[in-house]
């Protein structure tokens, strides 16, 4: 199948160029050449159930794959019962959008691991999960758990992998940026240093789970604190570099699904990776 690239949500140039709705993304990213789009709800979902259709229908008949990011309040590993209970609400309420949209996985922030224990926030998320599970055990979505940025976040690789492992509608979605900002940069420099997430992921979960991965990149800027803001694709400091990760892709025949998350360039950044890619597979 081959790997697939996509921005999340609408980049300045989309509305730059005249365009107003979302209904338009989907032929506007087909005509740039991409084929994957990532709906942002972190803020919250506002949008009704016909309008995710329509978007839906709008992305299948452009050959656009879907995904649904869910809001980032969501926190799988806090420590009041009633908001993690809440959680598990705003988690069904994304599904029933996602599934409206036609998306094949949810984004799922961890959570924190700020005023707890690190062994105690992973024990109260997968509990959180597993409750949520409970709730939707028919549907068609599938669960994924981001790497997350900052040091006082739950979201290690290590972390997310151990959550994922109990139960298989969970996957792992991997933010190279998050993950590279949280060790203040230099954790992806070869390809073979991306190979490494993906050999770790295949021996924890499964081969599958490693060569279908659905990822986020982006250039991210961190302080000591792990990251800090989302960068465009002409930033030279902060990194991480895109073309080892595609020449570990290629080398590797894998087919993940990358979404760009560049500051207002995730479209045009988007496509920068793809044509890499393209350019990889053809030398």
């Amino acid at each position: 199948m081959g790997a697939l690239f996509g921005p999340s949500g609408n980049s300045k140039r989309f509305y730059e160029e005249g365009h107003k709705k979302t209904l338009e993304a989907f032929a506007w990213l087909k005509e740039l050449g991409l084929d994957a789009y990532e709906y942002p709800a972190g803020n919250g979902i506002t949008a009704s159930l016909s309008t995710f259709a329509a978007l839906g229908e709008a992305a299948r008949r452009e050959g656009i794959r879907t995904s649904f990011h869910t809001p980032y309040f969501i926190s799988l590993s806090g420590t009041e019962e009633e908001k993690r209970l809440k959680s598990v609400e705003y988690i069904k309420k994304s599904e029933e959008a996602a599934r409206a949209l036609g998306a094949d996985i949810l984004v799922i922030h961890t959570g924190s691991a700020s005023k707890i224990s690190r062994e105690e926030a992973v024990a109260l998320a997968k509990d959180t999960m597993i409750k949520t599970l409970e709730a939707l055990p028919d549907s068609p979505v599938r669960f994924g758990l981001e790497t997350m940025g900052k040091k006082n976040q739950l979201g290690t690789l290590d972390e997310v992998l151990e959550i994922c492992a109990i139960d298989a509608r969970l996957y792992p979605v991997v933010d190279f940026g998050h993950m590279n900002a949280r060790e203040r940069g230099g954790l992806f420099i070869t390809a073979d240093d991306y190979r490494r997430v993906f050999d770790k992921i295949a021996l924890k979960l499964g081969d599958a789970y490693a060569t279908t991965l659905h990822c986020h990149f982006s250039k991210i800027e961190y302080t000591d604190a792990g990251e800090k803001r989302h960068l465009t694709f002409e930033d030279e400091v902060f990194g991480p570099a895109f073309e080892p990760l595609l020449e570990a892709i290629v080398r590797e025949a894998l087919s993940p699904r990358i979404i760009c998350e560049s500051n207002g360039t995730m479209a045009e950044d988007a496509l920068t990776m793809k044509k890499h890619y393209l350019s990889l597979l053809t030398s």
